[in-house]
């Protein structure tokens, strides 16, 4: 039981050195799709998807909705 218990520290832990984003940031998600953090909730990021290259070719949404758990930040914001 012991060995379970330290399991799930360690993920708390772990999930607590994740980088939670700040507005401007750059993020990377789902099957390496990027755009930059426009608002900040409680459990989740709204995301602007234009900041992509190739954005008009895969015909997605302007904006989208990431969970925190769900995302990294690839690139701080520069203000």
């Amino acid at each position: 039981m012991q060995n379970v218990n330290n399991i799930v520290i360690w993920k708390e832990k772990e999930r607590a050195k994740l980088k939670r984003a700040e507005v401007g940031n750059v993020i990377e998600f789902r099957d390496g799709l990027q755009g930059i953090v426009e608002k900040v909730n409680e459990n989740s990021v709204i995301v602007d998807l234009t900041y992509m290259d190739n954005y008009r070719d895969l015909e997605l949404d302007q904006r989208t909705v990431v969970n925190h758990k769900n995302y990294k930040v690839i690139k701080e914001s520069s203000f």
